[in-house]
């Protein structure tokens, strides 16, 4: 069953006091830190040298990347480059105020039309991060105390979106609709929220079953295609079309949040809605208002990005034969990899040390790819984070292949489950 958001009592207060003091202590932060090293859970910074790419110099060594979020393998694209050149020769290179201000450019306003037609929606807003996208959105769109419903592996955005709009926030089951219907029957719903493409998973979600339950109740859905806009649907369009192009009808009413620091390969993230819900967002979205616009240059480049994802089919057809030959490989390694069809095949460990020492055991080899852990994922389900690229090869993925063959505890007899379509600095790591 899904958890109600439960307000604080005097005891909670009297507890958070005492917390804030042990926070304000050192002593106190250092042995907490200590707690997550010896518990495997202390996150590091890595530093990068030079451009975003499959072959990246990590902490001054050169690598095999198989962790970052460039789909497309745009981060670092010349055209994209001159792209942003001739923006800041154009625009100059910050906005110098708020979009409400003076700080909504041409740039701006171009790239806003663009996404909005490429999503197939009436209007579409541009926010400086997807986090603050998902925040604005739920707490312009829901009053304290409504109910929203979550599915429970949501990117960390939508949660906090949730708490601090102060809405009775309930978690349902991954992809579970037959519990969803269960946990809203005869009550009230405000909002559903969902990931499109999971971003630790990398399975979708069943938009249109969330879609139809969401009008049953009279409720907005929200979804979060961070991982999916670029990469699925037709020309990259995302979740909403994969699934119309299976036939389902899109009535228009889902919102799209969407970012452009993945596949698109730049920075910022916007919002696809109808033209109420945009005009709402402009004047209640707190995290749209009081925030500086994106530098126009910024806007000029991803305008290149957009056009270039939807030109340029092969990288989206390039890396659906990558993701082919990584699944069909560790089947028949008997790796686990969850069932995902998408750039993020994740690889389960289980337990957060083993997953730290199978990435360490890749760096050591030249290979990069990051170990996930709690509390980014349940207790009990660290694991590998692969994640591909059109800029990797053939030649990459057998690599890699190689190298997971060796990792101790890794292979196990092989299962045709593993390789099923979507159902419901050293060290480092998430």
């Amino acid at each position: 069953m899904g958890t109600a958001l439960r307000r604080p009592g005097s005891a909670d207060r009297l507890d958070q006091r005492a917390a804030g003091k042990r926070r304000r202590d050192d002593a106190a932060l250092r042995s907490e830190l200590e707690r997550l090293r010896n518990a495997h859970l202390y996150r590091a910074r890595r530093v990068l040298d030079g451009p975003q790419g499959v072959r990246p110099v990590i902490d001054g060594r050169r690598v095999l990347s198989f962790c970052s979020n460039d789909y497309l393998g745009l981060a670092a694209h010349p055209a994209l480059a001159d792209a942003l050149r001739e923006g800041a020769g154009r625009y100059g290179v910050g906005s110098g105020a708020a979009h409400l201000i003076t700080g909504h450019g041409q740039a701006h306003h171009r790239l806003e039309e663009d996404l909005a037609a490429f999503v197939g929606r009436p209007r579409a807003l541009l926010f400086s991060t997807g986090y603050m996208a998902n925040l604005g959105v739920i707490s312009a769109l829901c009053e304290r105390g409504e109910a929203l419903y979550a599915d429970r592996l949501n990117h960390a955005s939508l949660n906090d979106g949730a708490l601090l709009a102060g809405v009775r926030l309930r978690r349902y089951p991954h992809a579970d609709t037959a519990a969803l219907e269960r946990m809203r029957a005869g009550g009230d719903a405000a909002m559903l929220i969902s990931d499109g493409v999971f971003s630790m998973d990398g399975d979708l979600a069943p938009v249109p079953d969330l879609a139809s339950i969401a009008e049953t109740a009279g409720a907005r859905l929200l979804v979060d295609d961070a991982h999916g806009l670029g990469v699925i649907g037709r020309a990259g369009r995302g979740s909403l079309d994969f699934y119309r192009s299976r036939g389902w009808h899109d009535d228009g009413s889902v919102i799209v949040m969407g970012t452009l620091g993945k596949a698109f390969g730049t920075f910022g993230a916007f919002v696809a809605a109808s033209e109420p819900v945009i005009e709402t967002l402009i004047q209640r979205a707190r995290s749209y208002i009081y925030t500086t616009a994106l530098p126009p240059a910024l806007a000029h480049a991803t305008s290149a990005a957009l056009t270039l994802a939807q030109r340029e089919d092969w990288r989206r057809e390039h890396l659906r034969g990558l993701i082919a030959r990584l699944r069909a490989g560790a089947a028949d390694l008997g790796l686990p990899l969850m069932a995902s069809q998408t750039p993020i095949q994740p690889l389960l460990a289980g337990d957060a040390e083993t997953a730290l020492a199978w990435s360490r055991s890749l760096e050591d080899q030249g290979v990069l790819v990051t170990a996930i852990r709690p509390p980014t994922v349940p207790k009990g389900a660290a694991r590998l984070r692969i994640t591909l690229s059109a800029a990797h090869t053939e030649q990459d993925v057998d690599r890699l292949l190689e190298l997971l063959r060796s990792l101790p505890g890794a292979g196990h007899e092989p299962a045709a489950s593993a390789a099923g379509l979507p159902g419901p600095r050293r060290g480092g790591g998430a």
